[in-house]
This record gives C-alpha cells, sequence and structure tokens, in this order.
C-alpha cells in the first residue's frame, strides 16, 4: 500500500501553534489518516483540493498523486471557509513550488 508524505506550510505550523495542546493532537492524527489515505476528506471544488473536519475547526490540504504527498496549508472555520478556499485555489501553483522545494531538501 502507498504511503503519502504530509508536510505542512509556515502559516499552517503557526496556526496550529494557537491551538489547545488536546486539538493539536486530534490534528497530529489527521495526518497519520492523510499519509494513509489522502482523499478521506471531503472534496473542494477539485478533487485535489479537500478538507478534513474536526468540530468547529477545517483543515485544508492539497493532495498531489505525482508527489506522493500532502500538503496541508491552513486551518479555519466556517466563517472564513469560502475566503480560505479560494485563497488557496489562487494560490496552488505557489504551493506546488514550495512542496517540490521542501522535498528537494529531503
Amino acid at each position: 500500500m502507498k504511503r503519502y508524505a504530509v508536510y505542512t506550510t509556515e502559516n499552517f505550523d503557526k496556526e496550529l501553534a494557537k491551538l489547545s495542546q488536546e486539538m493539536q493532537r486530534r490534528i497530529n492524527r489527521i495526518f497519520f489518516q492523510l499519509r494513509d489515505n489522502p482523499y478521506v476528506g471531503d472534496q473542494l471544488r477539485y478533487r485535489i483540493l479537500r478538507e478534513k473536519r474536526l468540530e468547529e475547526k477545517r483543515i485544508y490540504y492539497i493532495v498531489y498523486n505525482d508527489l506522493e504527498a500532502v500538503l496541508v496549508v491552513a486551518i479555519g472555520d466556517k466563517k472564513t471557509q469560502q475566503r480560505t478556499v479560494d485563497y488557496i485555489i489562487n494560490h496552488l501553483v505557489e504551493y506546488k513550488i514550495y512542496l517540490e522545494r521542501l522535498l528537494g531538501e529531503n
């Protein structure tokens, strides 16, 4: 079974640090889910753009089959969902470049 590498953006890491330890642990468990099945969350507009709900929070991520990797890009809530999704879609190219750079460093 193919496993995906899971990476995060610096912005995601900053938002994650603001959450409680318990919420951080729960989000880390989601990373293990994504490693084994990156399509576990709900699709948003494109097959590669997904969200995973965790109570009132939403974790946004992009699946890159060609790189066998997932890039977790944002945490938000229902109120900011549309703005967050629009931002991610407008920056899909930059996110891929960012991930390719991370993969090149490892």
